[in-house]
């Protein structure tokens, strides 16, 4: 069984809740570091140039695109996901659209319904991975 040695550090700058029980209708826009455990049904969006982190949590929803250099799912989103640094899929992360990503970690029992589109850096052209059913079968990815 693998261990996992580190975490995904804080960016630098405040942190922003929308606590379970909330419903944020509209985009988002911020640095920092925000935590989805309620519904958001808008795009989430990072300043530019910023080392901002988002995380959705095991409760938390999200309906619209993420624009965010670093991401950390566990809990469900619905749209497509661009990251200029680096995505982790938790174990219990459902996510319905494409992945653009140049550093990804994939924990058994995540689920995808999209592609995945590998950046070697945010400014190179993107390569596209299909891959099907990879939660369910429980066979690993290749050519990530």
């Amino acid at each position: 069984m693998r261990k996992k040695t580190k975490t995904v550090p804080f960016a630098a700058g405040n942190t922003t809740l929308i606590a379970g029980g909330t419903h944020v209708i509209g985009d988002i826009h911020f640095s920092g570091n925000l935590e989805v455990e309620g519904q958001v049904t808008g795009n989430i969006v990072a300043e530019e140039d910023s080392d901002a982190r988002v995380r959705v949590l095991p409760e938390g929803r999200v309906m619209g695109d993420v624009r965010v250099p670093v991401v950390v799912i566990n809990g469900h989103i619905e749209g497509n996901i661009y990251s200029s640094s680096q995505v982790e899929l938790a174990d219990k992360a459902v996510v319905e659209g494409n992945l653009h990503y140049i550093l990804i970690e994939i924990e058994k029992g995540a689920q995808m319904n999209g592609n995945f589109v590998h950046q070697k850096t945010p400014e190179e052209p993107s390569k596209v991975v299909v891959l099907e059913n990879v939660a369910e079968s429980g066979q690993e990815a290749s050519g990530l």
